[in-house]
């Protein structure tokens, strides 16, 4: 048997299984602050080119290399809700910056812009990406 392993060693690529040890997805993105020691949760992924569902951090039971069971049957994992980017923090400007300045700050990339691309999801998925 393994030995469990922090949340901040959870890499996407790793399998994920529901409560009964039935394989469900892999981990696409770990959600989180590693710096304030806060974990909120996982996108998890059913297939290649699925759209990732999230798991919230309290539904994550066991962490071992390579594999998080979750504490969901199979049932309750398809019903979960699809996983959204988070928003970048953003910085509050006052209103007495000029109005040029307050625009230019509010034009930023789409959520969109900070999901992994397609060939970083398949080689994700297939256990490659960061081999040499």
């Amino acid at each position: 048997m393994s030995e469990p392993v922090s949340w901040l060693l959870i890499e996407p690529g790793w399998t994920v299984e529901s409560a009964d040890g039935a394989e469900v997805g892999r981990v696409e993105a770990v959600t989180g602050d590693s710096n304030a020691d806060i974990f909120d949760g996982l996108a998890i992924a059913s297939g290649m080119f699925a759209r990732p569902k999230y798991v919230p951090a309290e539904r994550v039971g066991e962490i071992v290399e390579g594999r998080v069971r979750l504490t969901l049957d199979r049932n309750a994992v398809e019903q979960l809700g699809e996983y959204e980017v988070p928003a970048e923090a953003a910085e509050v400007e006052p209103e007495a910056a000029p109005l040029a300045e307050r625009w230019e700050s509010r034009v930023a990339p789409g959520p969109q812009a900070h999901r992994p691309g397609l060939l970083r999801r398949a080689l994700d998925w297939l256990g490659l990406a960061g081999r040499r």
